[in-house]
């Protein structure tokens, strides 16, 4: 029976933030900016308070997905959680399976949760490169990546490697249509519509 938790935790992924926060301003997020239902495209489309709620939600429901199969489950528990809340955030059911987010501020939450000694690498790599270039995708990358790399810095257990290597991978999966518009300079700086 515990293991519908592994159920919950993927569920919890699938509540679509943004969209419901976009439904409070009676706009269709999928319709305006980058059609992803995210924390970047909310604060696009629905302003800096809304995208900060919607990021806020989107980043406890990964933390709190991760946090009850620990506390089940222990470390792996945990991980399996919580990739599934991203998996959920991505790959929304309610949502034809469409990538209706690309899990960067889910993982936010995982590691918050699991792995808070890294937290302030990730917020530090973050915003610095968010600042610098203007690029949230290039900001939500290098973070990911920062954060694959900093577990075994830092080396802690085995299970939270193996998730930063994962959670790390699949952001940078997500992004590929970002990637490609980066290398191309077509990609849209934070702050332009």
């Amino acid at each position: 029976m515990n293991y519908l938790l592994f159920v919950l935790a993927y569920l919890l992924g699938t509540i679509p933030s943004a969209f419901l926060a976009g439904k409070l301003k009676h706009i269709d997020v999928r319709k305006h900016g980058s059609g992803n239902m995210g924390a970047t495209n909310s604060f696009r489309v629905l302003g800096p308070v809304w995208g900060i709620i919607v990021l806020v939600m989107d980043a406890l429901k990964g933390g709190l997905a991760a946090l009850i199969c620990y506390q089940v489950f222990g470390p792996w528990g945990g991980i399996i959680g919580g990739i599934l809340a991203m998996v959920g955030h991505s790959f929304n059911p309610f949502f034809g399976f469409k990538r209706t987010g690309k899990g960067a501020a889910c993982g936010l939450g995982i590691i918050i949760f699991l792995i808070p000694k890294v937290t302030i690498v990730l917020i530090v790599v973050f915003v610095l490169v968010a600042l610098i270039s203007r690029y949230i995708s290039l900001a939500s990358i290098t973070s990911a990546i920062s954060v694959a790399i900093s577990v075994f810095i830092f080396d802690v257990d085995l299970p939270y490697k193996v998730l930063a290597v994962v959670g790390a991978t699949g952001i940078i999966i997500l992004h590929q249509s970002n990637i490609k518009r980066l290398i191309k300079g077509t990609e849209a700086k934070f702050g332009k519509k």
